[in-house]
């Protein structure tokens, strides 16, 4: 296969919220508490929720910037590309990356809702994390039906609330949500309790599939304070790890047999091994530990459940077998600090180098269409969605990176740490 002939489905990437998105979508009553956006005497473009100030973070949308001046300090919408909040522009930069269709995860909510969650009046913040989902459906989805996955978020603080909020958005045509991947970590319920399964039954009842992102614990994986920030950056993917091997051994998947969830960018390199571990801890222990797979190993059993994804990996290519070949699938991560956009169909392909044509098929897109209920070829034949047919709308489209000025040096764990902390104190 051709890069040009892959048809591309990314099923992570993110949207930076854009100012005045809140405009007539909230209650009246609580239109004075909608978040809203504020310039700081520094030039900084902040959120403002609650008494809560939430910058963006300068790694969320540096696509477009050269690679020496990635940074993690905050940033204003005058320092970072048009597509990261403009639907138009973000489907230009789709074009100009031959990708057909994307799903993407919210930014100063957090991944998962989790501002809302923290709200001082919940029934405002209700009202809000509603209002939110209705702007991401019917205006950033809506604005390009057949280029979206819609992905909705739930009011983590109360399962039932959670379920009517699935059961709406699955009337909106939203069948994904963004959970968090270790809600313990949010000092709420863990995945072994019964706590959440009003949520899980609305989600089996709706055919509405569960988006556990890296990060959406609020939790950062380091090491020590003094650790290099590459540390950091390093094992934030270990979360979703941490994730599979609890969901994995808790009761939700063998209670709800018809649930699934995805690992979003998580990689699948680690995945072999972690299938070794998993039968082997099976086959030694579960006799006196009480876990019961059926006939089945645990690692049968997640190829039956899980969804994965990769960005770009290697490893995890080669073993695609052994992960599973109809749970893959690919995201693009724009605007974040690992994108590969705007060339990722040539990563792609040096990725793919000795795989069928009908895998690629699978990996690009048929497996995402399938587990997120999306038809890519709804809208437009399949010779006008491939990425040579995108990338011939978007010979426009400036790539050249820009530049901005060199941020200030992040060198170790504890500058973020420390920045994070002080933003918390707000």
């Amino acid at each position: 296969m051709r890069a040009e002939d892959m048809v591309l489905i990314s099923v992570d990437d993110h949207v930076v919220e854009p100012p005045g998105m809140f405009d007539g979508r909230v209650p009246k009553r609580y239109a004075h508490v909608a978040p809203r956006l504020v310039r700081k005497d520094d030039g900084t473009d902040v959120w403002m929720y609650d008494g809560k100030e939430i910058p963006n973070i300068g790694l969320n949308a540096v696509a477009g910037r050269p690679l020496e001046e990635y940074g993690m300090e905050p940033t204003s919408f005058d320092e970072i590309r048009e597509g990261c909040y403009d639907v138009h522009q973000r489907v230009r930069d789709m074009n100009v990356n031959g990708v057909l269709a994307s799903m993407c995860f919210s930014s100063f909510p957090n991944l998962c809702g989790q501002l809302f969650a923290r709200s001082s009046d919940l029934d405002a913040g209700l009202a809000i994390l509603q209002a939110y989902n209705d702007w991401h459906v019917d205006e950033w989805c809506g604005s390009y039906p057949g280029r979206f996955i819609p992905l909705g978020l739930v009011p983590i603080w109360d399962p039932d609330q959670m379920a009517r909020e699935v059961r709406r958005l699955a009337e909106k045509g939203c069948h994904a949500v963004s959970f968090s991947e270790n809600p313990a970590r949010l000092r709420l319920p863990s995945f072994h309790s019964e706590h959440w399964d009003p949520f899980w039954t609305a989600c089996v009842d709706a055919g509405t599939i569960v988006c556990l992102h890296i990060g959406s614990s609020s939790t950062l994986v380091v090491t020590a304070e003094d650790a290099p920030i590459d540390v950091l950056i390093s094992l934030q993917p270990m979360n979703i790890v941490q994730a599979a091997a609890d969901l994995l051994w808790s009761p939700v998947l063998r209670k709800f047999r018809d649930l699934r969830v995805a690992l979003s960018e998580g990689g699948i390199g680690w995945i072999p091994y972690f299938f070794d571990r998993v039968d082997w801890i099976y086959t030694r222990h579960h006799r006196w530990t009480g876990q019961d797979f059926g006939d089945q190993l645990p690692s049968q059993f997640f190829r039956e459940r899980f969804v994965t994804c990769f960005i770009d990996d290697p490893s995890g290519i080669p073993n695609r077998h052994r992960v599973g070949i109809d749970t893959i699938t690919w995201e693009c991560d724009y605007p974040h600090s690992d994108t590969t956009w705007p060339t990722s169909p040539e990563y792609l392909m040096k990725t793919f180098d000795g795989v069928p044509d009908d895998e690629i098929d699978k990996i690009t897109h048929e497996n995402a269409a399938r587990h997120f209920r999306f038809d890519p070829f709804a809208r437009r034949a399949k010779q006008d969605c491939t990425v040579g047919a995108l990338r011939a709308q978007a010979t426009d489209v400036d790539i050249t990176p820009k530049s901005f000025g060199k941020r200030p040096a992040m060198t170790k764990a504890s500058d973020l740490l420390g920045a994070g902390a002080r933003r918390a104190k707000r």
